[in-house]
């Protein structure tokens, strides 16, 4: 294997709790755990049903949105703000024409609009965009669709979770260099790393984890055991998570291939079509009216004050 196929496959985190505690079979919890993360380092297993959302008092439930023949329609503006008034005002055919392309998927019908949502809040929250005005205005929106506060909670988890892809690209790189400069790291003293002992177990462990698990494995062990706990719950469906997946690593802002291919890949394998994914990468394209959302005021605004 070379060292390219090995960091192409460092994406591919899988939790290590008891099976026992999440109540799976070896087969689910490989394929559902494994899908979901898939987006740390980048995983394997597109956009079937989620599991039933917890009941009780502490779940926030949200019920769906009312379809056509209910009290209310939400509305949509995708991934636009008030800026796209002022862009049409200014430019009104190409604001049109823009309008036009970044709002194709939430009028298009292949995604679910609740999975156009969580998508949005994917893209605008992940730790490389960090985009406050887009991540609130799709929680909104993904709560209006029907969301609960768990799927959004998830999404969030899961795009904290992406900065792993430090250690996917920087650990070789750092062994690999030391080496060439004759630096030897510091002899450690052996400690207990149960996370990662249960994936070996399992045999869920992937040679591509041995950069980080070689330079610190306690911290290695801590980072599997924060990934473990999140993702055994069964709140989002494996489809759905590769979905989400494939944005956090094509989006604008992140743009991993290794780990778009692999999702892209396992969607397919998990059952989803084309049309699906290609919505996905449209979803991504659409964030680039970020742009606007964040310049438009501001040009308007000075020039008001160049006016006066």
């Amino acid at each position: 294997m070379t060292n390219d196929h090995k960091r192409a496959k460092a994406d591919d985190v899988y939790p290590t709790e008891d099976l026992r505690q999440s109540r799976m079979s070896r087969r689910q919890f490989t394929a559902t755990t494994g899908a979901l993360l898939g987006i740390l380092a980048a995983g394997e297993p597109v956009l079937g049903q989620a599991p039933a959302a917890e009941t009780g008092k502490d779940s926030n439930v949200q019920k769906p949105a009312p379809g056509p023949a209910g009290t209310k329609q939400a509305t949509t503006h995708g991934p636009w703000d008030p800026a796209l008034e002022k862009l049409r005002e200014w430019d009104p055919k190409w604001a049109e024409a823009c309008a036009k392309m970044s709002m194709n998927p939430w009028g298009k019908g292949v995604l679910p609009r609740k999975t156009i949502e969580l998508i949005s809040i994917a893209l605008n929250a992940a730790c490389t965009n960090l985009n406050p005005d887009g991540t609130r205005r799709h929680i909104r929106a993904a709560l209006e669709a029907g969301a609960t506060r768990n799927e959004i909670l998830m999404i969030l988890k899961m795009a904290s979770l992406l900065s792993i892809h430090s250690c996917s690209l920087g650990a070789p790189i750092l062994l690999e260099e030391a080496k060439a400069a004759g630096v030897q790291p510091r002899k450690k003293t052996k400690e207990p790393t149960p996370a990662c002992d249960k994936m070996k177990e399992i045999g869920q462990w992937n040679q591509a984890w041995d950069p980080f698990f070689e330079l610190d494995p306690v911290w290695t062990d801590e980072f599997f055991a924060v990934a473990t706990g999140i993702y055994t719950g069964g709140v989002l469906s494996p489809k759905d998570v590769e979905l989400l997946s494939i944005a956090f690593d094509a989006s604008i802002t992140h743009m991993y291939a290794p780990g778009t291919r692999r999702h892209i890949k396992a969607a397919l394998k998990l059952g989803a079509t084309m049309e699906e994914i290609m919505e996905v990468l449209k979803l991504c394209v659409s964030q680039g009216v970020q742009a606007c959302n964040l310049g438009v005021p501001i040009l308007s605004e000075e020039l008001a004050k160049r006016s006066k």
